[in-house]
């Protein structure tokens, strides 16, 4: 479906959408989601395994794709009035009140992004911006060619980025206490 891009799209015209095609909505603009590579999913679906086994008996839960998240959503807005909508590959939230039906409303803790031919750019740029400026305090980009994963952690409104971690690596989850993602299980497939 194309959609003109001459006017402004809310989360309320987004969610009346029909069709298999996902969307995310950057400030009132959408933009159809590519479906993802078997290796894409390989990796999300390694790193979502690690995070709910951790998570099962905790506070925070852990959602994969298709997720949607209103990043600058506050109490009082109603779908009509939102206009930033993403669907991160896997999203920790430990803020129930931060919950709906239909996905988050407000700044995650976590969020992962997986490159993909189609989106490299957009979040690398873009969603980094966007993460920031909404306040995710623990951004991760996994980049499934070179096997890293790039952390960003937010410190004062801005993101510092402590290290990249490869295949063999343990990575700390900074949001999470005492838990470490196992990249040689994420990366073991693929």
């Amino acid at each position: 479906m194309t959609l003109p891009q001459e006017r402004s799209y809310t989360y309320a015209d987004l969610m009346d959408w029909d069709g298999e095609t996902r969307y995310e909505l950057y400030n009132g603009q959408p933009v159809a989601l590519a479906s993802p590579s078997r290796t894409h999913q390989e990796i999300s679906g390694a790193l979502f395994f690690q995070l709910y086994n951790y998570l099962r008996d905790k506070k925070c839960r852990v959602y994969a794709a298709p997720f949607d998240v209103c990043l600058f959503a506050e109490e009082k807005d109603q779908p009509e009035d939102i206009e930033t909508v993403l669907q991160p590959d896997i999203t920790v939230i430990c803020d129930p009140e931060k919950l709906t039906d239909h996905g988050c409303s407000g700044a995650p803790d976590l969020v992962i992004e997986i490159l993909s031919p189609s989106a490299r750019r957009r979040d690398r740029l873009t969603k980094f911006d966007l993460y920031q400026r909404a306040g995710v305090r623990e951004y991760w980009i996994v980049d499934p060619e070179a096997q890293i994963v790039q952390v960003h952690l937010l410190e004062d409104g801005r993101y510092y980025s402590p290290a990249a971690y490869n295949s063999r690596a343990a990575v700390p989850v900074k949001v999470l206490e005492d838990f470490h993602m196992d990249l040689t299980q994420v990366f073991a497939q693929s």
